[in-house]
């Protein structure tokens, strides 16, 4: 009981704190070690005491170790602590760390709970195809369901053929296209009129740019573009985007003469 009364009012042990902020003493020894967090006196029998605005400290160093940072990071971040507004800037700098982290590690179980399906509705095991898939969450790639339906061939051609920037942009063309198929079919807009002319034409367009010129692709690629997200509910608005993209691709055609599966 002594020791315990030795210990002045307002102040606690390392043995208290630990116990009240549910770290270790090991822990507050090694950051004691380190500088990173210095007990504010020293009992009368040489026991090492803080105060409750240690215990701030220590859980503003804590915040930080949880979001990664290393402890010498950390050493630059601390910040004092001596006014209310002091106090209130360390706790929205740690609430904005911790808003962060929950936005990337919302988009990462995103990203996880997509994979997961792909996975399932393969009914195979294919790391190559995993891997791409990834690779085109990340890249917010909505389409990224299709690499399931593509075979090697089309896969390697990708990996080799295009950076993430040419890759993007392909992308953001087919997203477009694909919304405009949407819109047409929406407004009764026949696949053989004018404007299914010239839709068909851009699509073409970004069909002969993807490939670059390799026809041997084409039927793998278009059979991949007959399919329909199962993991979205509106499964039928790609539907109908499809179904108007090959309505108006066999119009053009027969407008243009061109057979691209002629030597196929």
């Amino acid at each position: 009981m002594k020791e315990y009364r030795a210990i002045p009012e307002g102040y606690m042990t390392v043995g208290q704190l630990a116990k009240k902020s549910g770290t270790t003493v090991r822990t507050l020894q090694y950051y004691d070690k380190e500088g990173l967090l210095t007990p504010s006196s020293e009992s009368d029998g040489g026991r090492r005491l803080y105060t409750n605005k240690d215990m701030i400290k220590l859980n503003q160093i804590l915040s930080l170790k949880s979001l990664g940072f290393s402890l010498d990071d950390i050493k630059k971040r601390l910040i004092p602590l001596d006014s209310p507004a002091d106090v209130a800037n360390v706790l929205a700098g740690q609430a904005d760390a911790i808003k962060r982290q929950i936005e990337s590690l919302s988009v990462t179980l995103a990203e996880i709970e997509a994979l997961k399906d792909e996975v399932l509705q393969m009914q195979t095991v294919d790391f190559k195809k995993y891997a791409d898939i990834i690779v085109n969450l990340q890249m917010k790639n909505e389409n990224y369901w299709l690499i399931k339906y593509f075979d090697d061939k089309i896969l390697d051609y990708c990996e080799n053929s295009f950076d993430k920037e040419s890759a993007l942009e392909i992308i953001e063309t087919y997203s477009y296209l694909n919304d405009e198929a949407v819109r047409f079919q929406n407004a009764g807009i026949s696949p053989d009129s004018e404007e299914g002319y010239r839709f068909a034409e851009e699509f073409w367009r970004m069909i002969v740019k993807f490939t670059g010129g390799d026809m041997s692709l084409l039927p793998s690629l278009l059979e991949a573009g007959t399919h329909d997200n199962q993991n979205e509910n509106p499964a039928q608005i790609q539907g109908n985007a499809n179904d108007f993209i090959g309505k108006a691709l066999e119009a053009y055609f027969a407008k243009s003469g061109e057979n691209p599966f002629d030597g196929i």
